[in-house]
Order: structure tokens, then sequence, then C-alpha cells
């Protein structure tokens, strides 16, 4: 296969496309296939030396190998905790060890390195000799001190391979600066690189796909091998493949939570992001409805939590219960009230909105603890001003936040609907209620359904609105019905006057709807079964009057009775 209009031995401009974000998906497709030059001198410039060093005892499998994701999460983690992520490389004939973290240093002279990347080369004697290849996280770590992990006396084995240096330039920025960095070791036919035994098997199949785009391997553990492999070697189009097989294999609550807690690097993170989309994704689904799991989401690590609370579609009863609980899961699973706040600085206070939680829970925000007062203060002004804007300033904010990964202004599909409340203590207590439905949320209420708003207070007292699809007093035909209740129950009375209101075309003005006063007991409700006098057909049509732009604007004033 022929690349049009693309020197394939220009590795500077193969790689470009393959590192850019347009030819990213088709990468793999279009890319030619060179599986027949693997390993073969005919068609290789050089030959890699692979020494197989033992695994550290702690990260030795049992039996032979991870079987499941469990073991091999459980043994990639003690990896990346006993492991640095040490690259060094030997250009055999001249005895030669490079680092990146130094500048050149050549005969003595030392020349300052312009490119933070840019590889060094630094004498050593032939004892001093080692290449290592370990990881921690997204710290590369470039070390000739060889002794540290690796006992090269311990070699427990040797591969050599025929490679092709533009081949493998090509796919990787890595080997591209190896063999073009002007230095010596360019120049030398002979690398030498030594991988601990769990790795081996990844980095021959990494090899192999540099060549042909393709892996043989089809199971999980064997891909998030060559995917880590990949990400150390930064071979883009390698990352990007394995990703997707992975994302086309049966998903797991384990298998996304070990897809958000890869240790990818930074240059690679989109290569692998559709993966970690897809992880989020599908914790956000299954833990849709929080009430069915709570405990099986309390015991969820962060990057869980991040995936479930981030999501528009979690299905809770307000954003005040949002924050009930992810205050307990902190607490939970962060005892230390430093490590608390620090946690809610930097990753939790993102997955809260804020501006969609009750004034009562907002004054409880800026007393809590768990909240360095300063982040407190912030994030309670910014939802108090968000709850002062006009609504279509508040539909642009959201709007604004459509593709971000955090959306504070998004309103989430509440069980409970979020009310704006306007109170006044003189001359009488009194409040006014707004409650805004869509037309969707309305739709939804036929033939028989409910929808609550959150609760608000009046003279120290609990209400809440619900709006019905219900038949008519004659039950002849379904109707809009909107009710006002008082959350306590028990002997409590309290005496009310109220007035349902909706705003209307032409004018859309309010409208007064309803009038009435009621002496509430725990737990009764009161309202008006046919709010608009019209069937549901008629209030649901399309030219209904009582929808402006797609949102029906309810008022409740309450004043308590003297």
């Amino acid at each position: 296969m022929r690349v049009p209009d693309a020197d394939l031995f220009n590795p500077q401009s193969v790689m470009d496309s393959d590192f850019s974000p347009g030819g990213a998906s088709a990468s793999a497709s279009v890319d030619p296939d060179f599986g027949f030059a693997f390993d073969d001198s005919n068609f290789s410039d050089r030959t890699l030396r692979i020494e197989i060093m033992p695994d550290l005892p702690e990260t030795k499998s049992d039996g032979g190998g991870c079987c499941s994701i469990a073991d091999w999460a459980r043994n990639r983690k003690r990896r990346r905790e006993d492991f640095k992520k040490e690259n060094d490389f030997i250009g055999q004939s001249e005895e030669q060890i490079l680092n990146c973290n130094l500048p050149y240093t050549v005969d003595g002279v030392t020349y300052e390195n312009q490119d933070e990347e840019a590889m060094a080369m630094v004498e050593e004697s032939p004892s001093d000799i080692g290449l290592n290849s370990n990881q921690i996280g997204n710290d590369s770590i470039y070390n000739n001190d060889s002794s540290k992990n690796m006992d090269c006396s311990k070699v427990l084995r040797v591969k050599t391979i025929h490679i092709s240096s533009p081949i493998l330039a090509a796919k990787s920025p890595f080997f591209y600066k190896l063999f073009s960095n002007g230095m010596k070791e360019s120049e030398q036919r002979h690398v030498t690189l030594r991988i601990h035994a769990s790795e081996e098997t990844a980095l021959l199949d990494l090899l192999s796909f540099m060549y042909s785009n393709t892996l043989s391997t089809t199971t999980p553990t064997a891909l998030l091998d060559v995917l880590m492999a990949a990400d150390k070697f930064e071979v883009a189009s390698c990352m990007r493949y394995c990703s997707r097989l992975l994302r086309n294999l049966p998903m797991t609550c384990e298998s996304a939570l070990l897809y958000l807690d890869l240790p990818s690097s930074v240059l690679m993170a989109d290569a692998v992001q559709p993966l970690t989309d897809a992880a989020k994704q599908f914790l956000a689904v299954r833990y849709k409805d929080i009430t069915k799991f709570q405990e099986e989401v309390l015991n969820l690590p962060l990057t869980g939590i991040e995936a479930v609370f981030s999501s528009d579609d979690l299905q809770v009863a307000s954003e005040d219960a949002v924050y009930d609980f992810v205050l307990k899961w902190a607490r939970t699973h962060y005892p230390k009230l430093e490590e608390r706040r620090g946690i809610f600085a930097t990753r939790l206070s993102r997955v809260i909105r804020f501006p969609y939680m009750t004034c009562r829970k907002l004054k409880k925000v800026l007393t809590c603890i768990d909240f360095d007062p300063e982040l407190a203060s912030k994030v309670v002004l910014e939802a108090l001003f968000f709850k002062s804007e006009m609504p279509h300033r508040q539909r642009a904010l959201a709007a604004e936040e459509a593709n971000a990964t955090y959306r504070r202004f998004v309103e989430r599909a509440y069980k409970y609907r979020p009310v704006k409340v306007v109170e006044f203590e003189l001359p009488r207590q009194q409040c006014v209620v707004y409650l805004d439905l869509k037309r969707e949320e309305c739709t939804h209420l036929f033939p028989a359904g409910r929808v609550y708003s959150q609760a608000f207070h009046l003279g120290g007292q609990g209400f809440f609105l619900s709006a019905h699809c219900n038949m008519d007093q004659q039950s002849s035909f379904h109707c809009f019905g909107l009710f006002l209740g008082m959350q306590e129950r028990g002997s409590v009375t309290f005496a009310v006057d109220y007035e349902f209101a909706a705003r209307s075309k032409p004018t859309e003005d309010y409208v007064s709807k309803y009038k009435g006063n009621y002496t509430f007991t725990g737990g009764k409700a009161v309202g008006y079964r046919n709010l608009f006098g019209i069937p549901w057909t008629a209030f649901m049509s399309d030219d209904s009057i009582y929808f402006i732009n797609g949102i029906l604007h309810l008022r409740a004033e309450l004043t308590i009775r003297q």
C-alpha cells in the first residue's frame, strides 16, 4: 500500500500525520504494512539487543501471568510503586549511555540543552553500562545508575532483533530522537535495551505492531500491557489501536476504574481519551440512580466518583443530596481534615453544582469545616450570582459549558425540581416561589405522573409544590394540576393564604389562576386539579399559550395568615 504524496522514510512527515488530530483515527488503516520486514536482516539497518532482567520479587505474577483484570491491576500497582521509569540506551560499540536529564557532555565539554526533550550522552566505562526502562505514573526518569533497580549480572536471557530505524522512527518520537540526535550513538548499528521480564511480551508485540499496524493478542490484560509499553515508547498509533480494541470488549466496573487509573503520559493523553471517555460513560450509566447503589458508590475510588457525579443524567433528589453524599464519601476516604480540604479544593468541588443547591444548604457550606473558607466563599458567591441572573442569562452560561468536563451551570435531571424563592418578613411573613418546567418534563407526566419541587420554607415550616397530570373532577379528561404541600408530619397546624399564577402569551406576564387559603396539618396538600381549565391535549398543543420557548413558568405566593 502506498500513501499518496508522502515520503514514507521521512520520519518527521510520517510522525506529523500520525500524531495530528485529524489523522489520528485513520492512521492505522492508511499506514503501509511492513510486517514482512520485521526481524529480517535483509530489510534492517540495526540490531536491537534486548536484555531480559528478573522482576522484583513484589512484582512477579503468581502462576505465570495475569489472567484477569484484577490480577493485572494489582500487579501493575505494585510495579508502579516499586519501579522508576528509567530509559537508558547503549551504543555498544562506543560504550555510551544516553541520559535525557543531563546536558550534552562529550570529551569534557558541556553543551547546554535548548530542547528540554533532547537527548544527552555521557561516556561511561564498560562495567557501568546499563539500560533501564521502568515507569511510575506519568513521570519519566532516565538514570545511568543501572544498579538501582536492575543487577547487570542477572540477565535472564537475551533476545536479538533486526530492526529498521526509519520504520521505528516513523512510528515513535522516542526512537526518532534516538536515531537522529546527531551524536555518535545515532550512527551505531547496535542498540541494547534492558527491560524487566514482565515487559518482554508487550515490547515484542509493540515492535511487531510498528511494522504491521496490527496485534495478534486480544485479551484485556495483554492489550493493557501493550498500551503501557506504547505509552512508554511514545507510539501513539498503537495506543489508539489498543484503546479501540479495549473499548470493543465488554466493560465492567473493574475494568472501567482501571482504565481511568492508567498512568498515561501527558503528551499521549489524547490517544487513550476515547477509552477513558467510554469508561466514564459506563460508570455514569451504571450508577445513574445512586439511591439503588449507595454502598457500592460509597466504595468507589476518586476517579469513579468524578465519573459518576460529573454526569448530567444523574438521578438524584436534588443537588443538596449530591453535596451530602460527596461530603460523606470524602469523610470516609480522607479522614484527615487537611487531606480532605485538599481533595475538595483540587477535585471534588468540581463535581458539585453549587448554583442548583438551596440557599439553606449553601449557608451550611459556608460553615463546613471540610472546605477551605476561601473556597467555600467562592463557590457560594458564584452560586448566588447565578441564581440572581435572568433565565436567558442562565441558559447562556449553561450553553458555554456544553463541552466542558465539569459543568457547574448545567441542570441535572433532579427528582425534585429547583425553585427560586423570594422571602419577605414585613409587613407579613410571605414568600414567592418560582418553578419552571420544560415541555419534555410535562410530556412525561402523562397519564398519571407527578413532579415535585425542592423544599422551601416559610415561618420555619417546609413546603413543596407538585405538578400532576390527573383527571378532572368529573373524570372526563386528563388535565394539568398544581398542588401545595407541607413537609412536616404530626400535630403541627399552619394557616396560609396562597395564590397560583402562570406566564401566558401574548403578554408573557404572570396571570393569576387560583387563590385560596388552607390550614395545613403535617403531610397534607392543597391545590387545583385543572389549573388552566382546559384538557391536557390543549395544554400540551404546539400553540399552547402557556409554554414560552418550551418552558412552563409557574409562580406560587404564600402568606402566613394572621
